[in-house]
């Protein structure tokens, strides 16, 4: 009897996750066409032909020619990816006419080579405070950790009461270069349901409702995430290549990793800007040519867009004789933090009053 009621109450449990996954929309039907259309097409008109709009002109390249070494480049405050090399370009966005630091929407990363990779409790932070970071996320307090060849992702199910599940899966990429997490084992409440999900024709999709969630879709079993609109701005927008679980890290390869990739700087840890035009504060570049390099050449350069001017103003400059600019700057992490005072102690007895003459 008791066991019985247990797999009534796994059954239970699994078909009380059930929840309505992604609809596509419904195809437009073709409009009839009117009368005057059809006489346009059947009478086409006979007078001489006004001369047709000038073809427009060709697109010019509006992207910086961009090139980074052994660069931290934080996220988030706390989420940095070492980006062991890559090479692309800096896009304008929208009606945006150049690049502007200041504006981490400004612009995206067109990459064409590189070799990207994150901590797995980097990643559990972005998915915590930028993808599910909403109210009504369907997924809330996820960690991640990596067991050789697998990752393991706990979290709650927020639309589910928090009902905390666990998944292990591995990695791999699709054709048109997302990730995918490809579930082998599920956990719900610590008890494994994988296995009665299948016989009851449950997947993961109807347990995740991911439609609003940018970034992350979901197919059958599998997760699927898109790093061009998954992670926090500056956006990325390339094609993997590649993904695996290596030092307990998550590399990512665009391209061919950045193995022929000339190198712009001679110096270790670099960020390169070249051509075209950027904005920074109240200075605007044209033919850019910007090199931002370390301080302390022993380790990786430590970046932070969201407080590039600190880093600025804790380092040096140079403009070289074609009025490049070479900037020096010192590590994120190494910034002085304005010093927290303690609170003042509350006494605990009245003061004494000075004895009077």
């Amino acid at each position: 009897m008791t066991l019985k009621l247990e797999i009534a109450g796994l059954i239970l449990l699994a078909v009380s996750l059930a929840a309505c996954s992604k609809a596509a929309p419904p195809e437009k039907a073709e409009q009839p066409k009117t009368s005057s259309q059809v006489a346009a097409t059947t009478n086409p008109v006979t007078e001489a032909a006004t001369p047709g709009p000038a073809p427009a002109p060709a697109t010019v390249s509006r992207g910086v020619k961009t090139e980074m070494r052994n660069v931290m480049f934080h996220l988030t405050d706390k989420a940095p990816a070492h980006v062991e090399t890559l090479s692309g370009e800096l896009w304008p966005t929208g009606k945006n006419d150049m690049p502007m630091f200041d504006d981490k929407t400004s612009y995206e990363v067109r990459v064409t080579n590189a070799r990207v990779s994150i901590t797995p409790q980097a990643l559990a932070s972005i998915l915590n405070t930028h993808v599910f970071a909403k109210s009504d996320a369907p997924i809330k307090d996820i960690s991640i950790s990596i067991d050789k060849d697998r990752m393991l992702i706990k979290g709650k199910l927020h639309s589910k009461g928090d009902i905390p599940f666990e998944t292990t899966g591995t990695l791999s990429v699709t054709s048109d270069g997302r990730i995918r997490v490809k579930t082998e084992k599920v956990k719900a409440m610590h008890v494994s349901v994988k296995g009665l999900m299948d016989k009851l024709g449950i997947e993961l999709a109807n347990v995740v409702n991911t439609s609003k969630i940018d970034g992350i879709d979901s197919d059958k079993n599998d997760l699927l995430m898109d790093l061009r609109t998954l992670l926090p701005p500056p956006h990325i927008n390339g094609k993997v290549a590649a993904v695996k679980l290596e030092n307990n890290a998550i590399i990512t390869i665009f391209g061919d990793g950045g193995a022929t990739a000339p190198r712009v700087s001679e110096a270790g840890s670099y960020m390169a800007f070249q051509g075209n035009s950027v904005r920074f504060g109240k200075l605007v570049m044209e033919s850019t040519d910007i090199i931002v390099l370390d301080m302390d050449s022993g380790d990786p350069l430590d970046w932070n867009q969201d407080h590039y001017r600190e880093q600025l103003v804790a380092g040096y400059s140079k403009i070289t004789p074609s009025f490049g600019l070479r900037a020096y700057v010192k590590d994120y992490a190494k910034l002085p933090r304005a010093p927290t005072s303690p609170p003042s102690p509350v006494p605990t007895t009245a003061p004494s009053t000075p004895a009077q003459n």
